[in-house]
């Protein structure tokens, strides 16, 4: 009797009353029964099964059986449910339809109601607490923009507000509204230029500038109205925001915005001759134990990102160490020299050493783990011996692919992430076309990303060419 009722219970959310499933469950267990049966078995008195019945077959869940006595069986359960379903779909839409309809005849009702003359309200504040309050209020404001919508936010931001606002910004654009925004500069590749692309792929007015400027977030909509951020804080919600429409708060934001956007970097700027910028900076900001996949595509491109960012270290009195796999140590020390580094100098103090992949990585052919590691902690514990305030370490990989220990190699990758308690810094370089010419490159390629969590990513074209940096 627990089962039924349990049972019973859950059938309940889908329409029925609680004697019309205990009815119905009955009905499907005993497969073919009579009223008597039905009764019995559901706990139902007789007289309220006979008035049951019918309502059920109606609803297509119960087909009567000729002749005598009466008997009834159920359709599957399966099918019974996706009855039920669609008769729930049925009353919400009739609902919503009618619903509609009223609406329409409120609206009529309510403005011939409201055509009084009243007297000129005078400027108003609300202030918005909650996400969902926030992220209508400025769909409101975007449909009923007649001429341009203006936005300062950051960069976190602008990822929160155009997923909320996506399909009414479209329209706007498609409707000749004109679009303007100004954001927080990035340090390195993101999405939003392909975002920004996609939104101006129509022909429609949508520009987007960058400031280094620290900002606040706010929507300035036809120069008359205004929804501004009482925080700093980058999660759309976690703070109130202030809706505004005094005219005199709004030229001020509306000034402000005008100023950030004369002096703001567009966006074909920032693409064009940031590189270097966003990777140095990238380079700059790696700590001990961060552990980075380089993949490159040109010598060139690999001594940029390699030499910088040793050279960062030297320049900062850290030990540095390249272990060398596609050229030897001499031609390394040569390009180095071209690219402005002292090698004599550094290596006179041992601040920069160069080693060959078989003094570091493969033995006679044969590669071991642990001797890499215990190689590393060595090296690292002669740095701090020296006086140098850290270690920043890079190997190039290719010995691994020459060799053919590509599974060996991440089998290193991941227990040099697992046991990265030695706090050096590290980016493990690879040559791009020996990962694609490597059987399964994809699931290569996704391995090394998850031992490393970090990927930078070097351009094709002579010089450093693309950057790109992605997180596991």
């Amino acid at each position: 009797m627990l089962y039924l009722d349990e049972n019973a219970d859950l059938l309940s959310d889908f329409g029925l009353t609680r004697n019309q499933a205990k009815v119905y469950l009955a009905i499907a267990k005993l497969g073919i029964a009579t009223v008597s049966q039905v009764s019995k078995t559901s706990k139902v008195r007789r007289e309220d099964v006979y008035r049951i019945m019918p309502k059920l077959e109606k609803m297509g869940l119960t087909e009567k059986i000729l002749g005598k006595p009466a008997r009834v069986r159920a359709v599957p359960v399966e099918d019974a449910l996706s009855l039920l379903i669609k008769r729930e779909q049925d009353f919400t839409n009739e609902r919503l339809s009618k619903l509609a309809a009223k609406k329409d005849m409120f609206l009529k009702k309510f403005k011939a109601y409201t055509m009084k003359p009243i007297e000129k309200e005078g400027p108003h504040f609300t202030l918005v607490s909650h996400r969902e309050g926030i992220i209508n209020k400025g769909l409101i404001m975007i449909k009923s923009a007649e001429r341009e919508i203006d936005f300062i936010i950051s960069r976190d931001m602008f990822r929160q507000i155009f997923t909320s606002f996506d399909e009414v910004l479209k329209k706007a654009l498609r409707n000749g509204r004109k679009v303007r925004i100004i954001i927080g500069i990035t340090e390195h590749e993101d999405s939003i230029p392909d975002i920004v692309r996609i939104y101006r792929s129509s022909g429609a007015y949508f520009d987007l500038k960058y400031t280094d400027q620290p900002t606040g977030h706010c929507i300035i909509v036809d120069y008359k109205e205004a929804l501004i951020a009482t925080s700093l804080e980058s999660t759309l919600g976690k703070n109130p925001y202030l809706w505004t429409d005094e005219d005199h708060l709004i030229g001020l934001l509306q000034r402000n915005f005008e100023g950030l956007w004369h002096t703001a970097v567009n966006l074909e700027t920032v693409e064009a001759e940031a590189v270097t910028e966003r990777l140095m900076y990238f380079l700059r900001d790696l700590r001990p134990t961060n552990h980075v996949i380089f993949l490159y595509e040109s010598q060139e491109a690999k001594y940029n990102v390699l030499f910088n960012y040793l050279k960062i270290g030297l320049e900062n009195g850290e030990a540095a160490v390249y272990v060398t796999s596609e050229q030897n140590p001499s031609q390394i020390k040569e390009a180095m020299k071209r690219f402005g580094i002292k090698v004599e100098q550094h290596e006179k103090t041992g601040a920069l050493r160069i080693f060959e992949y078989r003094e570091v990585y493969i033995t006679d052919g044969k590669f071991s783990v642990n001797n890499t590691i215990n190689r590393w902690n060595k090296l690292y514990n002669e740095a701090l011996a020296r006086g140098f305030k850290e270690c920043r370490v890079t190997g190039e990989m290719a010995c691994f692919f020459e060799h053919n220990l590509v599974e060996e190699l991440v089998e290193y990758e991941r227990a040099l992430h697992r046991v990265l308690d030695i706090p050096i810094i590290a980016i493990c370089a690879y040559n791009a076309n020996m990962v694609i010419k490597a059987d399964n490159p994809m699931g290569l390629y996704n391995e090394l990303l998850k031992a490393h969590g970090t990927a930078l990513f070097a351009g094709v074209d002579n010089k450093l060419g693309r950057i790109e940096i992605r997180k596991a």
